[in-house]
Order: structure tokens, then sequence, then C-alpha cells
């Protein structure tokens, strides 16, 4: 069986879920007596000095406590309704701004040439990316709530003091938040700190009306404003308490995903001095988010601590800088310390102490790193050994790749970004290029008179139109790349076609359906490539998708039918293609009657994936490795093949790098 850290990781931050709405409603019911407490106080000669137990039950009591738990829903519902944007939307909250595609910046290129290297070798869409241009510290964060449309915000410090090592080992880092589904609960959390906040902000307002009225009258309201005042004073006070369980909750949840998102990057880069340098810097230069008002909001999501605060052992949504590197390989934090005594002696870190490794930190590296590293001890069954013709015994299963970024992978991406010429490449970054990108997948391998006979279909349209000029500018590259990069491209292009608006994404996907259908039959590629983009630019494609089944029972219909798609992928022979069927089979239920379905349209398999994705995380590898058995029991895969298992990893947002 494949390791199961990546889906253990994805099931394990769907549970922080769970723990986060219990954390939410004990701090909501202490806050709630705190504040009836003080209501309890003004009220009691009203109430004939009712035991507090009987005040609460009384309508001045269920009234106080109605008011409170009101005032903190709707806090947070504001501020949830606020953040529906996603990641676009906390980007501009921070006030970062958008790093065009195109830009000239040397920092901010080797920023994007990092990013767009690490989506290819990973499988993730290409996350767009912001920059904090006034803040000095070095930090980053990623947001957003599903991997299609996260983005990635960094600091002006984190562009010009990191190198590029250093600046791929943070890069990887929010990448492990990408994959293991860290954003979702993060931007979760600032809407309910929001409420948690907002009975403190309430007693900051009537504080400074009270104390400032009164100050300017000795009359009878000026000492009803003075109490008004005090009743401010008391609910600030309270609302200390709620930004302690506030920033108690982001500890709880952000601590542990923090350790293995830096064990994460060492696994994606295989360089723990890139990320144990970065970290190494921040203790030294600070990471502080200076220059916005939510950095105390935001601190949970960043790459190190961006707000400053008392009692930070206790409080501190990251473990201490030192614990975080020594954790990454024991005796980093000494070789970093003397590398800089090296080069400056008067190190500000010149006398501070490393605190002893804790037992067991070093084994959050090993979670994530050792799978990846003992997969290296086979070929990759279907994938080295449709070149290499070596037997698939003894081989990992597919779904072992998910999630991972090998040495291989991260290869290929460098090599194709370096053969990819720089005019195809700036045409990825616009609309009008990305949209012929998705006409010309569809077509380059035509005779230039089919080609023209399929634009036709396409109706005239400024951006969405068919632009032979473009064209002309694509088609040459992608017969050159060839059929390898035919996935990674479409992943470069993916932030210009989330900039169409929701009308021209549906005519986007019906011209391209129109161009499919031409000739009255589907490739397999044509079926990855239309399922590909209703998946991430179809209506629907930013919403969190629920855990709804947690058995196999549940879903065997929609199992079939993706199975029945891939054994006829893996033999045209209708009798190989059925016995394979019937093995894939037979993990889910009675393999030896189930018949192949017998035409699976793209209908039933956008259905069927649907459903699929909607089961629990930990089931999920047993869906991949089935699919991997039909198309890979001959020892080898070929690309088409692995494009449709990256297609229903992809939908099952269970990304795999490319082959």
């Amino acid at each position: 069986m494949a390791s199961p850290g990546f889906f253990q990781r994805q099931a394990s931050a769907r549970r922080n879920t769970g723990l986060l709405i219990v954390l939410f409603l004990t701090a909501v019911t202490l806050i709630t007596l705190a504040v009836c407490l003080v209501g309890y106080m003004v009220t009691r000669s009203q109430t004939s000095a009712l035991p507090f137990h009987y005040w609460l039950l009384s309508s001045h009591g269920l009234t106080t406590a109605g008011a409170v738990v009101a005032l903190i829903g709707i806090g947070s519902l504001v501020r949830w309704v606020d953040l529906a944007g996603g990641g676009t939307r906390v980007a501009r909250m921070v006030g970062a701004r958008a790093i065009d595609p195109d830009t000239r910046d040397p920092e901010e290129r080797k920023l994007r040439n990092i990013v767009e290297e690490m989506s290819i070798a990973s499988g993730v869409p290409v996350p767009e990316l912001y920059v904090m241009d006034h803040e000095t510290g070095i930090n980053a964060f990623v947001a957003g709530y599903t991997p299609g449309e996260a983005v990635m915000v960094v600091t002006h410090g984190a562009l010009t003091q990191l190198n590029r090592d250093e600046l791929q080992g943070v890069v990887g880092h929010e990448f492990s938040h990408i994959l293991n589904g860290d954003m979702r609960i993060n931007v979760r959390l600032i809407a309910l700190l929001a409420g948690i906040l907002m009975i403190g902000q309430i007693g900051q307002f009537l504080l400074r009306a009270g104390f400032y009225s009164s100050g300017r009258s000795r009359n009878r309201d000026g000492r009803a404003q003075a109490a008004m005042g005090l009743i401010g004073l008391a609910l600030m006070v309270i609302g200390y308490v709620g930004v302690f369980f506030g920033r108690l909750i982001q500890s709880a949840v952000s601590r542990q995903r923090e350790m293995l998102a830096d064990a994460s990057s060492v696994q994606f880069t295989r360089n723990p001095e890139g990320i144990g340098a970065a970290l190494f810097k921040i203790g030294m230069k600070g990471g502080y988010l200076d220059t916005t008002s939510h950095a105390s909001d935001m601190n949970h999501m960043c790459f190190g601590e961006a707000a400053r605060m008392k009692f930070t052992s206790l409080l501190a949504s990251h473990p201490p800088i030192d614990e975080r590197i020594n954790a990454i390989q024991p005796g980093l934090m000494a070789r970093l310390r003397s590398r800089l005594r090296d080069t400056e002696p008067d190190s500000r870190l010149q006398g501070q102490g490393s605190s002893p490794e804790k037992a067991g930190l070093g084994d959050l590296v090993s979670q994530v790193v050792e799978p990846a590293q003992s997969a290296k001890k086979y070929s990759l069954s279907p994938l080295a050994s449709s070149l290499t013709n070596q037997p698939a015994a003894a081989t990992p299963t597919l779904s072992s790749r998910v999630g991972t970024v090998s040495a291989d992978s991260e290869r290929f991406a460098s090599n194709l970004l370096q053969r990819l010429p720089s005019t195809f490449r700036n045409l990825l970054y616009t609309r009008a290029g990305a949209v012929q990108l998705c006409y010309g997948l569809v077509i380059y391998e035509l005779t230039a008179s089919e080609q023209t006979e399929r634009l036709a279909l396409i109706p005239e349209h400024s951006v969405l139109g068919a632009q032979p000029e473009l064209l002309g500018k694509l088609l040459p590259s992608l017969l050159e790349l060839g059929e390898r990069a035919r996935f990674p491209m479409l992943e470069l292009a993916m932030p210009a076609l989330r900039k169409l608006d929701p009308e021209e994404r549906d005519t986007l996907l019906a011209n391209v359906q129109k161009l499919v259908q031409a000739d009255n039959r589907v490739t397999l590629f044509e079926l990855a490539l239309t399922t590909f983009l209703w998946r991430h630019l179809g209506s629907g494609s930013g919403q969190v998708v629920p855990v709804k089944y947690r058995s196999f029972r549940q879903v065997k219909p929609a199992i079939e039918q993706v199975l029945s798609l891939f054994a006829r992928a893996g033999s045209e022979a209708p009798e190989m293609a059925q016995a394979l069927y019937q093995e894939a089979i037979s993990g889910f239920g009675n393999g030896n009657d189930e018949t192949l379905h017998s035409k699976i349209t793209m209908q039933n398999l956008r259905a069927a994936l649907s459903v699929l994705n909607q089961l629990s995380p930990l089931l999920k590898p047993a869906i991949i490795d089935a699919c991997g058995h039909c198309i890979s029991h001959d020892g080898k895969v070929e690309v088409k093949e692995y494009e449709l298992m990256r297609l229903v990893a992809d939908q099952l947002d269970c990304p795999m790098p490319p082959l």
C-alpha cells in the first residue's frame, strides 16, 4: 500500500475544522458568561439580588446572553461573507499588489520562476502571486479555499533578502499548505476570530464615548456617560479575554501544521539548508507585518510570526525558530550560526543559546521525507518501465506519487520552463493567449485545412474567438514540446484563465466542446482536457467540497463508471478490458460478476468524479490505485493514460506530479 502521508494530512486538516469549532464554541461560552457577569453586576439591584445562576435564567440574563451570542455571530458572519472572495480577497485585505505575470523586476521574476517550477513538479495549478511592497520583514502566506484558486503573498523583504534556495524553501513550505488543505481552515479562522474580538471592539467604542462625553458634562447625564464608559472598560477587558482565546485557537490549530510544512518543504526541494537559512534570517531580522492592521488576524497563516505579542511561548502560532531549524535537520542551527560568525563576527544571534532539540521533532521530517525516499528504492513502476522496459513488480502504487515532488519531476519542470520560447511563455500569461492555448491543444496535431475547418466553428469574439496570429505562435511550440508538456502548459495558463468572468468561462468551455465534438469522437486527451477545464473554470469551481461519503458502498456506481473507463483505456481487447475491470472492482465489492460499462460519456465521467470527490480523504488512495492497476498492468503507462490518471487525481483534489 502506498504511503498514506498525504491523505492522512488531508484528513487531519478536515478534523482540525472540528477542533476549531469546538474551541470557538468554548470561547463564545466563556465570553458570554463574562459579559453576563458584567450585566449581572449592573442590574443586580433591579433583580432583587438574585444569585448569578438564577439571574442567567431571568429575562435580563437571557437577553444579555442572546445579545452577546448574536454580536459574535454577526461579527463572524460579516467577515465570513467578506472573505467569500477567497485568496484574492485576503491578499487585497492586507494591501498586497498582484505581480504582473510578465514583470521585468528580477526579484519578482525569480519568485514566479520558482513557483511555476514547483507547480509543474507537484501538479498543483499555478497560484496567483502578490507582494506586500511596504513590508520589510521576511514572511509569506497562501490563502484560498481550494488549490485551484489559491494565491501566494510574499513580503518585499522576502523577495529582496532571500536568495533563490532560501526563497524556494519558503515557497515549498507554502505549497505544503496548499496540498494539505491548511488554507481553507486558515481563512475560516480569520472569520471566527473576528466575531470573538467584536466584544472588545464594542467595549473600546463605549469607553471612548463614555469618558469623552462625561469629561464635558457634570450633571446626571455626565454620570450616566461615565457609567457607560465603565461598562465599556469592562467589555474591553473581556475583549482581551477574547483576544487570549483567539490566539490560543491560532496556536492550537497552527503549530503542528507549521512543523509538517517545514518537513514537506525539505521533501519538495531536497535542500534542508534552503528553508533552514530562511528561518535563520527571520530569527535575525524578523518577519513582522508592520504596515497592515490585520497582522494579528493573519498570524497563523504566515511563514513566521507576523504580530508581536506577549506570552509568546503560550500564544505563538509558530514554534520557536531554533526548534523549527533543528527539527528540519539536527545540528543545522549550529552550522548556520558558525557560518554567520565567519562572515559577521558581531552577529545579533551570537548571544542566543540554542534550545535543545525536543524529542520527537525530528520525526516530523521523517513523516514526510521517508516515504519519498523509500520510493527511490524502486523504479516508479509504470512510469519508469515505460521507458526502460523494467518489470512492474515490487513497485510503489500510483497513489504514492500524490502530493509529492520527486527529483525527476523537478528536473522535468525546470527543463520544460527552459525550453519554452519566451514569446510562447508570455502568451500564456495573457487571457487571449491562454484561451488560444486551449484551442491549440485540441487542434495542434491536425492538418492545416482541418485546423481551419475546426476554428470556423468558434464564434467571433475579441478574446474568446479564434485568433490565427496567436495560434501561429503557439502551434509550432506545441508540436515541438510534445504530449508530455500539454498539461503542464495548461497549468501555467490557469492564472490567466481564472481572470475570465463567469460568462467568458462558459463561452470558452462551450467553444472547446465544439472543437472536441467536431469529428464525432473523443480521445482520452480530449476527455481529460475538457474535464480539467470544467473542474477549474466551471460553475462552482472555487467551492469547497465537503466530505459526504465514508464508505465505498455509497459510491459504488461512480466507481464502476470510472473503472470502466480505465479498463478500456488499459486494453483495447474486450476480454482483457473485462478482466482488468473485474480485478480493479473486486476491491470494492463482488468483482467476479461485475460487467464492464459499455459507454462512458463526458457527463457520466464528470458526475462520477463529483461524487467520488466527496469521499473521505483516506478512501481516495484506493480509487487512484485501482485506476492505476488498469493502465499499468502491462508494466508501462503511456502519456495519454497518465494524463487521464492525473485528471482523476486532480478531480479528487489529489495533485500528482507529471510523467
